[in-house]
């Protein structure tokens, strides 16, 4: 993974750690970068503790459906669309965390353009579903 991250994503980083909504942030190559306080209580873990997470590792961490229980494909997950079409997206996922807890959140995901035009990751946020 790339050690020095663009200045937009230190900055990026550096607000989410203010936000008081779940944030999840992934560089150009799909590795999680970062989350903040508040998406760790949704995530089960503190970010501390497993990240930065490369890309090929991230499927083994949380296990996603659609909210009837059926398993997503990759394009279904909105930070992999916005990912790879460059495209906002949003879906309610059930999703368990590593702390074995199933969560029902809404999920938006929007692309991260940097100066130059350049595509510098996603910038995610989610919040649980209350019924």
């Amino acid at each position: 993974m790339n050690a020095q991250q663009p200045v937009e994503m230190i900055m990026l980083r550096q607000v989410a750690s203010y936000l008081s909504v779940p944030i999840w942030m992934m560089d150009e190559a799909g590795n999680l970068v970062y989350y903040n306080q508040p998406a760790e209580r949704l995530l089960g873990i503190e970010f501390d503790a497993v990240g930065p997470v490369h890309a090929d590792q991230l499927g083994d961490m949380f296990r996603l459906t659609d909210l009837q229980g059926t398993p997503l494909g990759d394009l279904d997950l909105p930070v992999v669309y916005a990912l790879s079409k460059r495209s906002p997206a949003h879906r309610d996922v059930r999703f368990c965390g590593m702390d074995g807890i199933w969560r029902d959140v809404s999920i938006s995901a929007i692309p991260i353009e940097g100066q130059g035009d350049r595509f510098l990751g996603v910038f995610a946020t989610f919040w649980e579903i209350t019924p």
